[in-house]
């Protein structure tokens, strides 16, 4: 059996933690630069609020009716996440970390039998009690089964939050019930084929041969099929995968036009996306900017500028890399735009402790590079001070509007609470 724990409106509910005035009033978060509504809470749901909706649309009327609203804080939640994901591998041994507020537990890994009820509902206790957030859970024999029984849980009041699936007539009866649309991994564009063959529900789609599927739609939807019938066919992926890029950007607060804020702001992500490099234990061999207007402003001239360098040594040295970042810079800048978003992808990757290097090269002091680096991610993530090189300016007046950010509660020792 797997089991499926997904965090309740996630960001919502870690604005609420350290907020008791804020239980029962609605409340959304905003994406970068304030733009659209990208988490809800179940109060903001019932008003009516959609995902993706731009503020502006819903601002005057949502707060007229006492809704609070902040930007992204994603420090803050990042660090709740963890806190959760602790708990959970406190309480079962193995575990598969799907997403910032979701996890899955392999069940079978507990030596003995274990009473899945009780089990459910310590795991949602603790939980609450230790992080403060709500969670709905869904059990069942295959990670898929998992996914259906937790949005169960998590619509229907009456199961008060778990759900587990184990019966063969009980999860006939749930998958007669749920739309093919809101199957994982069904896409609107796989919907739309499959309804248009007379698959409308899940319980349509297990009664069709697992090997025809894979023979007129993907290997992909086969797996869907076979785990709805109840064959386990997705495995736990408890091993992360070396990432193959790494990219950072982020769009301006404001329109830019000078070339020396775009070379702060390129030269910030670099710094960044090597940060990355080196936590992935990977160096590499191509680096590429781009810098684009907004598409969605009609009014101003559009322009995106995008290329890449190739190093002749793979590196992770922030050094090289802001250097060689601006570099490209320099080459696909033009005066006269409003630019808008800027960044920076590292690709073709080798692993840091064993590459070829040519006959002729000349040596490199790799071991002083290393301890510098080393030294500088440590300082800042130790939160010592803040190192940076120079190119990165110190005012980043374009760096993304969070005009109504939350305190970083559990990560910054200035914004702890203090009860009076």
């Amino acid at each position: 059996m797997f089991a499926l724990i997904d965090c309740n409106s996630f960001y919502a509910s870690c604005e609420k933690i350290f907020r008791p005035d804020l239980r029962d009033r609605p409340v959304v978060i905003l994406s970068n630069n304030d733009g659209c509504v990208i988490a809800r809470s179940s109060e903001a749901k019932k008003m009516g609020v959609s995902m993706t909706q731009p503020w502006y649309q819903v601002k005057d009327e949502y707060l007229s009716k006492g809704g609070v609203v902040f930007s992204s804080n994603y420090e803050f939640y990042a660090d709740i996440s963890n806190r959760v994901m602790n708990v959970l591998s406190d309480l079962c041994p193995e575990i598969d970390i799907y997403s910032i507020d979701e996890a899955f537990l392999d069940l079978r890994s507990f030596k003995k039998n274990i009473d899945l009820v009780n089990f459910s509902y310590d795991c949602k206790k603790k939980i609450k009690e230790w992080v403060g957030i709500p969670v709905s859970i869904g059990i069942a024999p295959t990670k898929t089964l998992a996914k259906l029984a937790n949005k169960v849980a998590k619509d229907d009041p009456r199961f008060d939050g778990v759900v587990i699936l184990s019966e063969p007539e009980v999860i006939k009866h749930f998958l007669r019930s749920m739309p093919v649309a809101k199957i994982w991994g069904v896409g609107k564009r796989l919907t739309i084929k499959l309804e248009s063959i007379g698959v409308k529900t899940a319980y349509d789609l297990t009664q069709i041969d697992s090997r025809l599927i894979g023979d007129n739609f993907n290997v992909v939807l086969e797996r869907t099929v076979r785990e709805l019938k109840g064959q386990s066919c997705i495995t736990l992926n408890n091993s992360m995968e070396p990432k193959k890029q790494i990219m950072v950007s982020r769009s301006f607060g404001r329109s830019v036009k000078s070339k020396n804020v775009l070379s702060e702001a390129i030269s910030f992500h670099a710094s960044r996306a090597a940060e990355k490099l080196r936590h992935e234990k990977q160096k590499c061999r191509l680096i590429t900017a781009f810098i684009r207007s907004n598409r969605f402003n009609t009014r101003v001239r559009q322009i995106y500028a995008s290329r890449s360098f190739e190093l002749i040594h793979p590196t992770d040295d922030t050094r090289i890399i802001i250097k060689n970042a601006n570099r490209i810079l320099d080459q696909i800048f033009a005066n006269g735009y409003q630019y808008a978003k800027a960044g920076i992808l590292l690709s073709d990757f080798t692993e840091s402790y064993g590459y070829q290097i040519s006959l002729f090269d000349k040596k490199k002091d790799e071991k002083n590079t290393a301890k510098l680096m080393q030294t500088i991610d440590y300082i800042n993530l130790m939160e010592i001070a803040k190192v940076g090189f120079g190119n990165q300016g110190y005012q980043n007046t374009w760096r993304m509007k969070r005009e109504i950010k939350s305190k970083r509660y559990t990560t910054k020792i200035e914004e702890i609470p203090v009860i009076k």
